[in-house]
């Protein structure tokens, strides 16, 4: 069993996207960042950097104590290589797969989440900032529309690559895209999006997060961080 501590982002439906295709028993533990429920001292012992999501699994392959992870990219990784499944096992494609991960995590996650920050929830319209972000995320598309072209897939197979990707595409309106301008990411899209797991993993948000608006008090939690934040943390 795996206890997949999550909510409602793009990272926490990455991992629900893989457990959901590798049909891996787990449990989510709900934790409500807008409510500030990820600076619990039980949460922050597996995820000290105070962010969703984070796993523990009670059954790792060494037989040893339970291992817990914090951080998608490296979660997507130890499932892939808990399970044999969705990351080639050849040196190339192996290697492939995981260039686009880090792909993901360095540069569309944070600069679609910089998008969605500056366009959707700062305090102040900042014409400069949507600007960069919006064009930048622009840019992240077209790359990812060009490596499509004559792919079904990031690279070979459905892999951890795509799934890591395709969240951060869902709000595509909301980050300014038009996917008409980008068709092999939009077929691409399309595709992931009708797979019966990509389904089930989206029908479990809207159970898990009935009320996915962001509150003032919210943004408050969200976005007022610094390092005290951390070090109040620290002492809970």
């Amino acid at each position: 069993m795996i206890d997949l501590y999550y909510w409602t982002t793009p990272n926490g439906h990455k991992i629900t996207m893989f457990l959901e295709e590798a049909a891996l028993p787990y449990r989510i533990v709900p934790v409500n960042i807008s409510k500030g429920e990820q600076f619990q001292s039980e949460f922050l012992k597996i995820a000290p950097n105070n962010r969703i999501p984070a796993i523990v699994d009670h059954a790792p392959a060494d037989g040893g104590e339970p291992l817990s992870l914090f951080e998608s990219g490296a979660i997507l990784l130890y499932l892939a290589d808990k399970t044999g499944r969705y990351i080639p096992r050849d040196l190339r494609g192996r290697n492939a797969v995981l260039e686009w991960l880090f792909w993901q995590m360095g540069g569309l996650g944070p600069m679609a989440g910089q998008n969605h920050h500056f366009t959707q929830y700062a305090p102040e319209q900042i014409p400069y900032a949507i600007q960069r972000y919006v064009k930048e995320t622009a840019r992240l598309y077209a790359v990812l529309d060009k490596r499509l072209s004559g792919r079904d897939f990031i690279h070979g197979d459905y892999s951890i690559a795509d799934m890591a990707c395709y969240p951060w595409i869902v709000p595509h309106e909301r980050q300014k895209q038009n996917l008409d301008d980008f068709p092999n990411l939009k077929r691409w899209f399309h595709t992931i999006q009708a797979r019966p797991a990509t389904v089930r993993a989206y029908e479990k948000a809207k159970e898990i997060n009935t009320a996915p608006t962001v509150s003032e008090e919210a943004k408050r939690v969200l976005f007022g961080q610094d390092a005290s934040t951390i070090r109040g943390a620290a002492a809970v």
